[in-house]
């Protein structure tokens, strides 16, 4: 793990929004009460979820997914990583006024997070429409590598899944390669092939973009071996 820690390279940039004064609130106010950093850790933080299934989404955005996900599934954990502070704001706004007591998010960046995460504690991993970064001298910048999916892997309990969508192509392809050089996952359709998109995943912000684009959208689905 440490060559991840040592990397100059982030899998993002701060282009931040203009934050909401309801938003600088919930950041400074409901934060000790949804919030973690990376010197807390986070597997079974959650008071009552000590022994529930934990899922944990990657770039939860504005957190429309996660929320989702967890009134669905009120008896599992989820944990939400996301760089973005307005999102973050957001999102405790609305597990504040929803009453949502079964998430947990930080912010920052997903590969320095990984440490505060104990090994085989996680029963699903979600990464929905990853920054792509299309332009070639940014591919570097890309999240999903053989290399960050080997951590993930080890984050994961057996039979744990690990789920990914993009609406790029390219992406879609060079993942599904790095997911074939990780002997820890194995892919769900076969060598090399998409999934089709499960019933249980919510339609994403970024998902609604891209469709309105014309874009298509690739699923892949991974099982921990």
């Amino acid at each position: 793990m440490n060559h991840l820690r040592k990397s100059p390279v982030r899998s993002f940039v701060r282009r931040e929004g203009r934050m909401t004064n309801a938003q600088k609130r919930a950041l400074e106010e409901l934060w000790p009460a949804y919030g973690f950093g990376s010197d807390s850790g986070l597997a079974g933080q959650i008071a009552g979820y000590e022994n529930a299934e934990r899922s944990l989404e990657i770039g939860f955005g504005d957190g429309d997914a996660l929320l989702s996900l967890a009134k669905e599934h009120p008896m599992r954990c989820f944990i939400g990583i996301d760089p973005h502070r307005p999102g973050a704001g957001r999102l405790l706004l609305r597990l504040q006024q929803e009453g949502i007591e079964n998430i947990r998010i930080a912010i920052g960046d997903a590969a320095q997070l990984m440490p505060t995460i104990d090994p085989g504690s996680l029963s699903q991993i979600l990464i929905l429409f990853p920054d792509p970064w299309p332009k070639k001298r940014h591919y570097k910048r890309r999240l999903l590598t053989a290399d960050f999916l080997h951590i993930l892997s080890e984050k994961l309990q057996a039979q744990g899944r690990l789920h990914i969508a993009t609406d790029w192509q390219e992406y879609a392809d060079e993942i599904l390669t790095a997911l074939d050089a990780t002997p820890a996952l194995e892919n769900e359709e076969g060598r090399l092939a998409f999934s089709e998109r499960p019933d249980w995943r919510p339609l994403t912000k970024y998902e609604r973009r891209g469709l309105r684009l014309g874009h298509q959208v690739f699923d892949i689905a991974a099982i921990k071996r």
